[in-house]
């Protein structure tokens, strides 16, 4: 028995990128670093939350390319030379993490707030589309 894929199958015409996602969202690192929540906020909104304890704004950036949302986050070891840790629980170390959006679906705000950073999501209802097609003779 052969395995049928997105590119294989009959009936899926058009699909090729979905397969192309789904490679691209496993690869997405899974190092569980930062922790992050993803709630849904109405029927077509969403927030993402995620814990970034000692980073300010400028240590974080947020893009979108490709539907793919990317946050990346480094702090500058500025004042770093002078300390002397007995213990460090807190993690410094730059991350990044990303989410595949789906086709509709944008960034329409982010917020830091008390070591969390919020990025708030919406999808747009979408209008049904009926198109008849002329047959043309020949």
């Amino acid at each position: 028995m052969t395995k049928l894929n997105f590119r294989t199958h009959p009936f899926l015409l058009g699909f090729e990128q979905l397969e192309r996602l789904a490679e691209r969202t496993a690869k997405s690192g899974a190092d569980g670093y930062p922790p992050f929540n993803i709630e849904q906020a109405s029927e077509n909104a969403y927030r993402i939350t995620l814990a970034v304890a000692g980073f300010a704004e400028e240590d974080l950036s947020i893009t979108v390319e490709d539907r793919q949302l990317m946050i990346r986050g480094r702090q500058r070891d500025e004042s770093e030379e002078n300390r002397v840790f007995l213990h460090r629980g807190i993690a410094a170390r730059q991350f990044q993490r990303s989410f595949v959006l789906a086709e509709g679906v944008e960034v329409t705000g982010a917020a830091l707030e008390n070591g969390l950073l919020h990025i708030d999501l919406h999808r747009a209802e979408p209008e049904p589309v009926v198109q008849n097609i002329r047959i043309a003779r020949r």
